[in-house]
């Protein structure tokens, strides 16, 4: 402890404490000190060392741990990281090729029906998504550190709410289109063209834009202090707003496609009850398959993530909240993150069983390598 100057005090006995701030110096670091003096009973000082690393560190440790405290940073282990950058790596490599052909397919066929301008603006948000998965990638593998920088790390959280909310209105949609095609297919009619399709696709698209456009214009990088060493992360990634504000615009954002799909697809079972169950009748056996397909696509990708989000803003809003629920809760958000990128691998299934075109297409290339591969005899 470095001695501080001493003050004279009065004798007198004190009815109210005194207290004296002033500066003093330590000879062997050259630094100002700020000492504090108190006089009540007993005399005694307190030094302070202001210093300015150590102030620096302490705020920094200081964030670190409140926003750890919320749930904002959690780094995970190593072979956490591993296990995210692989799982990201195999939707990767289905999810890239088998969306680029549907879009390949897609734009070259007129768009005639509001389903096929459905599945073509679905494949358009799966393919925004799927191709800044290897930022996420890096990310894992580096231990949890972001690279890239503040505008990179922006856009990744852009788009990510961009093509999970995208892809559960147009999944939306196609239910709805499904519905008005096999519950009411002569009064629906005039109802299912193509130019009206357009009109509700610009209508989304410019809706979850704008929606989900403010995470590009603020900063989403934080640098912290882990274990002695500056850490650059981007909140985009994981982090979640737990205001009751996200609170709202979440129920509202999931509950509208939720209800829409639920309800369609049990009018269009209660419709397919009324068709004659004939072997191979190809209208009963498609609607099956969609419901199936979307259904599946919806109960893995989308549910898991809201249900925790939930759980996720509730569960912060009490503040005695232990580090193993806060671990817990944190894991918890990483893996239902993961999952919605699933969606982007399981639509291309969709449009097999959905788009003749695309089904002929994929089956051609399958067929055209299996026939290369076979010997030719003589």
């Amino acid at each position: 402890m470095v001695p501080c100057r001493t003050i004279n005090l009065p004798k007198e006995p004190l009815r109210k404490p005194m207290f004296f701030v002033y500066n003093c110096r330590d000879p062997s670091q050259s630094q100002t000190l700020r000492c504090y003096h108190v006089d009540y009973s007993v005399f005694f000082s307190l030094c302070i060392f202001a210093m300015s690393y150590r102030l620096r560190d302490n705020r920094i440790m200081m964030n670190y741990t409140e926003e750890a405290r919320h749930g904002f940073y959690t780094k995970g282990s190593h072979h956490e990281n591993i296990l995210f950058a692989s799982f990201y790596i195999l939707v990767f490599l289905v999810a890239v090729p088998g969306n680029i052909l549907a879009l390949w397919v897609f734009c070259r066929q007129a768009d005639t029906s509001p389903s096929k301008l459905f599945l073509k603006h679905l494949a358009i948000a799966d393919v925004s998504y799927v191709l800044i998965l290897p930022m996420r990638m890096v990310y894992h593998f580096s231990d949890s550190r972001w690279p890239f920088g503040e505008v990179p790390c922006r856009l990744v959280g852009f788009l990510f709410y961009l093509n999970m909310y995208c892809s559960l209105y147009f999944m939306t949609c196609i239910s709805l289109d499904r519905l008005l095609a096999l519950v009411l297919p002569l009064k629906s009619r005039s109802m299912r063209k193509a130019s009206y399709a357009r009109v509700v696709v610009v209508i989304l698209w410019v809706i979850v834009t704008v929606s989900t456009a403010p995470m590009l214009f603020s900063k989403k990088q934080t640098m912290i202090l882990v274990d002695n060493t500056t850490v650059v992360m981007c909140n985009q990634l994981y982090l979640e707003k737990t205001s009751p504000k996200a609170l709202v615009s979440t129920m509202v954002a999931f509950i509208i496609p939720l209800v829409t799909i639920v309800v369609s697809y049990i009018l269009i079972l209660l419709k397919l009850r009324g068709i004659k169950q004939q072997e191979g009748n190809p209208i009963r056996d498609k609607a099956i398959g969609m419901i199936i397909l979307i259904m599946v696509n919806f109960l893995v990708a989308f549910v898991p993530y809201h249900l925790n989000r939930f759980i996720y803003i509730e569960r912060h809003t009490h503040s005695d909240m232990e580090t193993v629920s806060i671990e817990a809760l944190a894991l918890a958000n990483r893996v239902t993150s993961a999952l919605t990128c699933l969606s982007g691998a399981l639509d291309p299934i969709m449009y097999f069983f959905l788009a003749r075109t695309y089904q002929s297409i994929l089956l051609q290339l399958f067929c055209k390598d299996r026939r290369s591969d076979q010997p030719t005899t003589t």
